[in-house]
């Protein structure tokens, strides 16, 4: 039935261009190094629709004062956002193949002062909803219709200053504040609710008085309903809980805690790119 709201061609473009994203990232990585591909591929589907559909978003002018803005709070899962503002045009391709090199403008964690179209400095984990929330915020102080789109981890939720940002955009009905979670239930050491169990994630959001939709997090023509259903929520913000698998689409990093931050080895990084050709 979604497939029939949003025509063939556009959803096969971003399933394809999603693959893409993956294996640049996988590229960016390279061998030996370790790298995040868990949380990486977990979001690439989020990442691919907000960038290549939804948000209003110039490559070639990435900091116009009215685009939406994007922030990945997760910010140890950089390289998928340095893949796709790649493919987007907003620096060379080749660019990917520096990251983590010293001076590089792609480090490990996300650069507002190296890397154009990034909008913060993110990755001290429960900071990027609050810095999303001041930009929300300011845009609604200049009568902008501009959205901000914040990607938290699940085991982020742990961190406090998650929910005072939850619990002021409430309260200044910041509804111009899309936050998603990307569910994909695993940490760096396992799973989520063996380290730090918060319960039910909806009924959490629900009454900090969000609007709260679910989704399959990849699932692209899913992926375009909520977003755009997220455009008609007035008066609150919207928390969009994507359930996800962590190292999606390279088949020996799916549900793997080790892929968190692991080391791809000359022939688990073919098999990787080989799958995502």
């Amino acid at each position: 039935m979604l497939e029939m709201k949003y025509d063939v061609e556009t959803v096969e473009y971003l399933r394809e261009t999603a693959k893409r994203v993956r294996r640049g990232m996988i590229e960016s990585i390279g061998i030996g190094v370790a790298g995040h591909v868990g949380g990486g591929c977990s979001s690439a589907d989020i990442l691919t629709v907000l960038y290549f559909h939804k948000m209003k978003f110039d490559p070639g002018n990435p900091y116009d004062p009215d685009r939406d803005r994007f922030l990945l709070s997760k910010g140890h899962a950089a390289v998928v956002q340095y893949s796709a503002l790649a493919l987007a045009g907003v620096f060379p391709k080749d660019e990917l193949l520096n990251t983590k090199s010293i001076g590089s403008m792609l480090q490990g964690h996300p650069d507002v002062r190296k890397t154009p179209g990034i909008e913060a400095g993110t990755g001290s984990l429960g900071q990027g909803l609050s810095i999303g929330l001041g930009m929300a915020l300011g845009l609604k102080l200049d009568k902008s219709d501009r959205k901000v789109y914040v990607v938290i981890g699940d085991g982020e939720m742990a961190e406090g200053q998650i929910w005072e940002a939850a619990m002021a955009a409430c309260v200044y009905k910041a509804d111009n504040l899309v936050a998603i979670l990307d569910k994909n239930r695993l940490q760096a050491t396992g799973f989520c609710n063996d380290h730090f169990d918060i319960g039910d994630v909806r009924a959490k959001w629900d009454a900090f008085g969000w609007h709260v939709l679910e989704v399959d997090g990849h699932d692209i023509a899913a992926l375009l309903e909520v977003f755009d259903e997220a455009d008609r929520v007035t008066g609150k913000p919207v928390m969009i809980i994507a359930h996800t698998i962590k190292g999606k689409g390279v088949s020996f990093a799916e549900n793997v805690a080790s892929f968190h931050n692991g080391v791809l080895t000359e022939g688990n990084y073919a098999k990787a790119i080989e799958e995502l050709s």
